[in-house]
């Protein structure tokens, strides 16, 4: 069947289709259990589930309320209940500005991505073509096939310090960085997919005078930050101002499959967003907004990720650099300082084979993981970094991850000897 470019560029050989792919065939594929430290999914908190649950019982309960949850659409923007308590709460706990014009739902992070990107950057009425700043690669690897045009994303290489013995951080070179006539938006993830950056508040600052000097938005993708799910283990201030769209989610609280994404911009923005999900899908999906209204309008999301969510994760995080210490001692890596979100970024400096073989090895032995050379759309240049590192989940069973953590050091230590590195 003949495809239109449009249908070619969604059907295209992207990193995102093959993760997705991977974490739905793996198991079937590989005789043994299957170590899944791959995808994106979120852990299972069994407290906030049951929450969730007694929640859905309540509503199931409740005629009327059942009846609003299945039987009704949304209003294009989104649940208007909801948005009115979560903007009072960004208003409360953040101090941002923010009414129910500044906030509208979609279905998903990545669909709100797809039409966030669509709406600033590609071409333009005049012919032009405008262009996603990435200014600080690695970077989230569903960015990478949204645009409908090519050359739809630039990026720039970091700074790189080296953190005592065995970890390293990745900082903004504003040196570097040039925001040209072509470029429609700046973008970056904090906390980071997949490295576990926050970039400091010093940098976003910085991002934000770049952006208002050069007349574009700043984009924040807070899907693992603040004020919720709360998956941040370094200092960091929630940021949001006019000129700046910050997309959240309830995925990463505990609810991936109600596909609910939250973007809080100026109204003009907000608008235009809402006119696409008409277009695109008449409403967005109402599910996760009535599920967690309580909490958004009680507050109680924010004391959750402080005291349940954050620590969750973060004793997970510890666990597996534990492991990897453990494991890949005696060679030659580094983890980048896991500051937020609920990955860690291995880099093996120097690895004899490219992260993409390297992943194929370790999913042959029962690990899978995600190669590293999908995190840099927009960096055009040549940079064996990006053949070094990979991503490994630890979202999931800390015994799963572990052993999961024992194949990577034992193949990398494979890898090196082969080499007689």
């Amino acid at each position: 069947m003949r495809f239109s470019k449009f249908g070619q560029r969604l059907t295209c050989d992207a990193g995102i289709l093959s993760l997705m792919d991977d974490l739905g065939a793996a198991r079937s594929e590989y005789e043994g259990e299957m170590m899944m430290m791959g995808g994106g999914n979120p852990g299972h908190v069994p407290e906030f589930q049951e929450l969730l649950r007694r929640n859905l019982q309540e509503i199931c309960g409740d005629p009327a309320a059942f009846r609003e949850l299945v039987g009704a659409y949304s209003p294009p923007q989104g649940d208007a209940a909801f948005i009115e308590v979560l903007a009072d709460l960004l208003s409360r706990h953040c101090g941002w500005p923010v009414g129910p014009d500044n906030i509208c739902l979609t279905n998903g992070s990545q669909t709100a991505f797809f039409m966030l990107f669509n709406l600033l950057a590609g071409v333009c009425p005049d012919g032009s073509c405008r262009k996603i700043c990435l200014p600080l690669a690695p970077e989230y690897i569903g960015y990478a096939d949204l645009g409908l045009c090519d050359d739809f994303f630039v990026a720039t290489k970091p700074k790189i310090e080296r953190i005592g013995d065995d970890m390293f951080k990745y900082h903004i070179d504003f040196d570097a960085l040039e925001i040209t006539p072509d470029i429609g938006a700046i973008c970056v993830s904090r906390p980071t997919n997949p490295s576990g950056n926050v970039i400091t508040d010093s940098e976003v600052q910085a991002l934000d005078r770049l952006a208002r000097r050069h007349g574009v938005p700043l984009i924040i993708d807070n899907a693992y930050g603040l004020p919720f799910p709360g998956m941040v283990y370094a200092e960091a201030a929630p940021f949001w101002n006019d000129n700046t769209v910050v997309c959240l989610s309830l995925s990463k609280l505990g609810l991936p499959a109600v596909r609910t994404g939250i973007i809080v911009a100026r109204p003009e923005i907000v608008r235009a967003l809402a006119s696409m999900n008409a277009i695109m899908s008449l409403s967005p999906g109402s599910f996760g907004a009535m599920v967690t209204r309580k909490l958004f309008a009680s507050g109680e999301v924010v004391d959750l990720s402080r005291n349940l969510i954050g620590p969750f994760y973060r004793r997970k995080m510890e666990k597996a650099v534990a492991a990897v210490r453990r494991e890949c001692a005696g060679l030659p890596y580094r983890i980048h300082r896991p500051e937020g979100a609920m990955f860690l970024w291995l880099w093996f400096e120097g690895l004899p084979l490219s992260s993409l073989d390297f992943y194929r090895r370790l999913k042959r032995r029962g690990a899978l993981v995600v190669s590293g050379h999908y995190f840099f759309p927009g960096l055009k240049e040549e940079w064996r970094h990006r053949q070094e590192c990979v991503r490994v989940t630890y979202s999931q069973n800390d015994e799963d991850v572990a052993n999961g953590i024992a194949i990577i050091g034992r193949e990398a230590g494979k890898a090196y000897a082969g080499s007689g590195q």
